[in-house]
């Protein structure tokens, strides 16, 4: 099945967006499915993230071989291929570098439900390797600490997101990173307070719509063309 191309114009747009706004730097990869395939769309490993087009997303398979594109996938590939065999209700995958949320991490504290558009993050799993997930055995234990949820900080490297489509899984890597550093910044005044579980499923259920979701997109595209 050939991909869809507008799925590649919102991958690089993704990827440009999350590089504007700090969340990946000169490495960072973004994928989606290639619907009713075992296909998967991905920026290519040599792709300069600040500067991405559509000749830099490629399509592999789940073991990374080359099916349409003239450049290798990432050596993380990994990653995506693994939670796409796992996880059926997953259809993007993005790995990020952020500064705030990665600070968490390698200080081995939890980065906390501090701000409303936590609430949508779920629980934050914490992979305590820190690696580069370059092979099938560490992206299957990565997959594993992932479990059913979205979020997972990667030790002293990065994060990564699994959502429905290329939408949510963008600004679900977008609020991690607000609340990092939200929550880093209250630490230096004293303890931020934790969103309860009543409230967490209350926001959750408000905010977690369609709407408001393309909402954030939105302000991020803006900034691409401004």
């Amino acid at each position: 099945m050939q991909a869809n191309p507008d799925n590649k114009q919102m991958l690089v747009d993704a990827l440009l967006m999350l590089e504007r706004a700090g969340i990946i730097d000169f490495n960072g990869h973004f994928s989606c499915r290639v619907p009713g395939t075992d296909l998967l769309l991905i920026n290519s490993g040599k792709s300069v993230r600040s500067a991405l087009t559509v000749a830099d997303i490629v399509t592999i398979d789940l073991d990374g071989k080359l099916v349409d594109g003239d450049a290798v996938p990432p050596m993380e590939f990994h990653i995506h291929a693994q939670i796409y065999r796992s996880r059926p209700d997953v259809n993007a995958v993005v790995h990020t570098h952020p500064l705030w949320s990665t600070l968490f991490s390698m200080a081995g504290l939890p980065v906390l439900p501090v701000i409303m558009q936590a609430a949508v993050l779920g629980p934050i799993r914490l992979f305590e390797k820190t690696a580069s997930i370059n092979t099938r055995p560490l992206a299957e234990e990565l997959a594993g600490v992932l479990g059913q949820d979205r979020v997972v900080m990667l030790k002293s490297h990065g994060s990564v997101v699994a959502a429905e489509g290329i939408v949510e899984a963008f600004v679900l890597a977008v609020y991690l990173e607000e609340t990092a550093q939200r929550q880093h910044m209250a630490m230096q005044l004293g303890s931020p307070s934790v969103l309860s579980p009543e409230q967490i499923t209350l926001i959750n259920a408000n905010l977690w719509k369609p709407n408001l979701l393309r909402k954030v997109w939105d302000y991020h595209h803006a900034k691409l063309h401004r």
